[in-house]
């Protein structure tokens, strides 16, 4: 089969990607995702889970499905890099994703990409940037990790919400209020989309009255909260590990009393 050409990036265009240009420029984030991405018109349907991807790859003028695409580049892939994919593979979820709302330190949007790269977490949201501050470059905190994210950006809460239930989620804002629910007392077995504020600010209102649930994770110190990207961080742990052990639970029961 022969493979299309694909022009090689020039210093410059390198240059431009960090985490800051890929926010403020959606043209560059839809470069990171080749895959044709299926329609949110058509909703969940009779599918038991939303998968954005139709099996169709552009590649130039050409599209290709993707085991024409494995064909053609698994003979200069070294099998240590292949066994590395087949496991980020297998250990990648979309039943929980990130929200990020009007952070206005690119530092810690990098860090929450990291971590969720790091937790199998691959998609993530993005709503309303600050975009009236200059800031440094973060490739370095993110560590490369919006490469291998499906990164999303929305001008508003009201859209962002409205396309994740539509995909079947329920939304968990974090907040430190008194009809707050514990993260350890969640059923993180149930596709949750997790959303973290503005780290000055916190969750805007209009999230914290559009979303299902508030939840807040117990301090146990003087003070009252974490940094935001560590509690990104915290959350996204806490609900892998919570959805495992409940999915393992669930495996083991079925297969004992069937």
């Amino acid at each position: 089969m022969a493979v299309p050409r694909v022009a090689a990036e020039s210093p410059g265009e390198k240059s431009k990607d960090t985490v800051e240009e890929l926010l403020y420029n959606k043209d560059d984030v839809s470069k990171l995702m080749k895959m044709e991405r299926r329609p949110d018109t058509e909703g969940l349907g009779h599918q038991e889970r939303w998968f954005p991807y139709l099996d169709k790859v552009k590649a130039g003028s050409m599209y290709l499905s993707s085991s024409e695409i494995l064909e053609a580049v698994t003979p200069y892939i070294m099998d240590s890099r292949k066994e590395r994919f087949r496991h980020a593979v297998k250990n990648r979820t979309y039943s929980v994703c990130l929200v990020v709302e009007g952070l206005s330190d690119f530092g810690n949007v990098s860090a929450t990409f990291r971590s969720a790269d790091a937790l199998g977490i691959q998609s993530v949201h993005v709503v309303a940037c600050d975009s009236s501050k200059r800031y440094r470059e973060n490739r370095h905190v993110s560590m490369g990790a919006e490469k291998w994210l499906d990164i999303e950006l929305w001008d508003s809460v009201h859209e962002c919400f409205k396309v994740l239930k539509s995909r079947g989620y329920r939304i968990a804002t974090t907040h430190l209020g008194m009809d707050t629910v514990s993260v350890y007392d969640m059923d993180w077995s149930c596709p949750t989309a997790i959303v973290v504020g503005n780290e000055l600010r916190g969750i805007s209102d209009e999230a914290l009255g559009s979303s299902d649930l508030h939840c807040s994770i117990p301090m146990k110190g003087m003070v009252d909260s974490f940094n935001v990207s560590v509690a990104a961080g915290l959350l996204m742990h806490h609900a892998v590990c919570d959805r495992t052990s409940r999915l393992v639970r669930s495996l083991l029961y079925c297969r004992t009393f069937t």
